[in-house]
């Protein structure tokens, strides 16, 4: 392993013999930084944090420290999750979870621009961008390849649905959700993301599908159970339309989250 000498490394911690700890980094005890981990220079990991394979950490980063939480004890034992290959850029920070045992997860391929936040509690997907200056309250989970615009401010306990995608400056405070573009203050869905169904494959079938049934949540006069219902009888039941059915359908029946957003 590569430690440069002016880094503080508990004995503890467990290191990949071919992870990287640069100048001026901290990290605790029981910390696990796993094979060509990268910690550039001036990041803090705290214990309980664990780093997937070829993840990538720029300066001043703040990985596992404690929520901003006022019930928060933080003699309990959790802990921040990431997953392989995510790029973690200058200054973020990822706070560990309220409760024992619980972890923060960060997802596969993910990547946090610049000064972004991620609250204690929280779930983001595999390829999530978030981008700079955004800031996830805790509890939220955020699906597979959504993209947060810079500025974003996302409340507690929100989800944000797979490969939706959440306009830069939004004030996000109710579930926003899949495939969708939504934007504004407070946060509306506006039209479907082509551009990231056309890039994950999503076949043109159910592409339009998914218009169809945009349509019907959002441009007719229809209630929510209504649209659902209609949706189920005349749209083609693709697996992104079952998808999106059932997160709203969560939504209707008060599972999660604080409304549709139409």
């Amino acid at each position: 392993m590569r430690i440069h000498p002016s880094a503080i490394v508990d004995p503890t911690a467990e290191i990949h013999s071919q992870a990287t700890v640069g100048p001026y980094c901290i990290v605790e005890g029981g910390v696990r930084l796993g094979q060509g981990v990268v910690l550039q220079s001036h990041v803090v990991v705290y214990r309980g944090t664990s780093l997937g394979e070829g993840t990538y950490v720029s300066p001043n980063a703040v990985l596992g420290g404690a929520p901003q939480s006022l019930d928060f004890d933080p003699a309990i034992n959790s802990g921040v999750q990431v997953g392989p290959r995510c790029m973690i850029r200058e200054s973020v920070t990822i706070h560990r979870a309220v409760h024992e045992g619980d972890n923060t997860r960060i997802g596969e391929g993910s990547m946090l621009m610049a000064n972004s936040h991620v609250g204690h509690d929280c779930t983001v997907g595999n390829g999530v961008i978030i981008t700079s200056y955004a800031g996830i309250s805790g509890h939220c989970i955020i699906g597979d390849y959504a993209v947060i615009g810079g500025f974003v401010g996302v409340h507690q306990k929100v989800r944000i649905g797979t490969m939706a995608m959440i306009a830069g400056w939004s004030r996000v405070s109710m579930d926003c959700p899949p495939y969708m573009i939504s934007a504004g203050v407070p946060c509306q869905p506006h039209s479907l993301n082509l551009v990231a169904l056309k890039r994950r494959g999503v076949s043109a079938e159910s592409r339009s599908a998914l218009k169809s049934a945009h349509r019907i949540l959002y441009r007719s006069e229809k209630n929510t159970s209504h649209a659902l219902e209609r949706i189920r009888q005349e749209v083609p039941q693709t697996p992104e339309v079952e998808h999106l059915l059932a997160f709203i359908g969560e939504i209707a029946d008060g599972a999660m989250g604080r409304g549709l957003g139409r």
